[in-house]
C-alpha cells in the first residue's frame, strides 16, 4: 500500500510538499506491489497480501516482479529461505533494468546440504558488466525465521545489509572511468529455481527432489524510493544535490556502520573478487585498486 513517511516534528510545510515526491511502499499488502511472473500457481500471495511464497519442485520454480520501476531508493525486504537440505537451489532477490547494457544489483542466495550454511552472493551490474562478485555466510540460521535483506542505492554508493548491518558498499567511481547505475530504472524481481549444475560446491552436490517442494517466504516490503512512469521519475523536482528530506539520497556510512562493515567482512566474506588475483593477472578493476 502507498503512502508517505516523514518526520513531520522537524521539516516544514514546504518540506512537506517536497517530500510527498517521495514515493513510500509500507510493509501492507504485497498484492499492491509485486506481480506473480511465473510458476504455475507455485508462487502465492497469502493472508491478505501479508506474506508472499516461491516454491520449486521438479518440473518448474517460480518467481515474481514488481510492480514499479525505480532509480534510487533504499529497499527491504524480510525473507525466510528453504530450509534443510536445500543444495542445488538458488533464491535470487535482485534489482535489474532491461536492454543488453543492464544494470543489476543482486543478492543470491545459493542453497546447501543440512547443517551446512547458506552462501549468500552479492553482485553489482552496470551497463551490462558484473563480474563484481563478494561472498558471505551468515551469522544466523536463515532458515528458521525472517531476516531483513535492504539494498540502499544513492548516487554515491550501493550498499547491501543484513538486519541492518551493512556487508557490502559499492561507491561510485565514475571519476576513474567505472560505470555507476544511474540512469536506468530497475525493478525488483525474485526467482526460487534449480541452479544444480554450479549451485552448491560447484555443482557437485546435485538438489534432492525428494525434498521437494522446496519453499521460500517474503514479508514486509518497504521501499522508499524514486519510482519512475512513463520515463519520468517522482523525483524529477529533487535532485541528488538538492536539499530534500530522503535522507537516503544521501546516506553515507558512519563510523559505526563502517565499523560492523568491517566485522562481517573480516569474519564472514569468503570470496572477493577484488582479492583473486588468480583472476586477475593484468591487474585488479580500477574499483578495486581505488578501494
Amino acid at each position: 500500500m502507498a503512502s508517505f513517511h516523514c518526520n513531520c516534528s522537524t521539516i516544514t510545510i514546504l518540506s512537506l510538499l517536497a517530500l510527498a515526491s517521495f514515493m513510500v511502499a509500507l510493509a501492507g499488502d504485497l498484492n499492491q506491489d509485486f506481480d506473480i511472473t511465473w510458476g504455475d500457481g507455485r508462487a502465492k500471495i497469502l493472508n491478505n497480501g501479508e506474506l508472499l511464497t516461491l516454491s520449486l519442485d521438479k518440473a518448474s520454480g517460480s518467481g515474481f516482479q514488481s510492480k514499479k520501476e525505480y532509480l534510487y531508493g533504499k529497499i527491504d525486504m524480510q525473507l525466510k529461505l528453504v530450509a534443510g537440505n536445500s543444495a542445488g537451489t538458488v533464491t535470487a532477490y535482485y534489482l535489474s533494468s532491461k536492454g543488453s547494457n543492464w544494470d543489476e544489483i543482486d543478492f543470491e542466495f545459493l542453497g546447501n546440504l543440512s547443517g551446512d550454511p547458506y552462501i549468500l552472493h552479492t553482485n553489482v551490474f552496470s551497463q551490462g558488466k558484473g563480474n563484481r562478485e563478494q561472498q558471505f555466510y551468515l551469522w544466523f540460521d536463515p532458515t528458521a525465521d525472517f531476516h531483513t535483506y535492504s539494498i540502499l542505492w544513492n548516487p554515491q554508493r550501493i550498499v547491501f545489509s543484513v538486519d541492518g548491518t551493512p556487508i557490502r558498499e559499492f561507491k561510485n567511481s565514475e571519476s576513474i572511468g567505472v560505470p555507476f547505475p544511474k540512469n536506468q530504472p530497475m525493478r525488483i524481481y525474485s526467482s526460487l529455481w534449480n541452479a544444480d549444475d554450479w549451485a552448491t560446491r560447484g555443482g557437485l552436490v546435485k538438489t534432492d527432489w525428494t525434498q521437494a517442494p522446496f519453499t521460500a517466504s517474503y514479508r514486509n516490503f518497504n521501499a522508499n524510493a524514486c519510482t519512475v512512469s512513463s520515463g519520468t521519475s517522482s523525483c524529477a523536482s529533487n535532485t541528488a544535490s538538492s536539499s530534500t528530506n530522503a535522507s537516503w539520497l544521501s546516506q553515507e556510512l558512519d563510523s559505526t556502520s563502517q565499523d560492523r562493515l568491517k566485522w562481517v567482512q573480516n569474519n564472514y566474506m569468503i570470496y572477493n573478487y577484488c582479492a583473486d588475483a588468480k583472476r586477475f593477472p593484468q591487474g585488479f578493476p580500477p574499483e578495486c585498486r581505488s578501494a
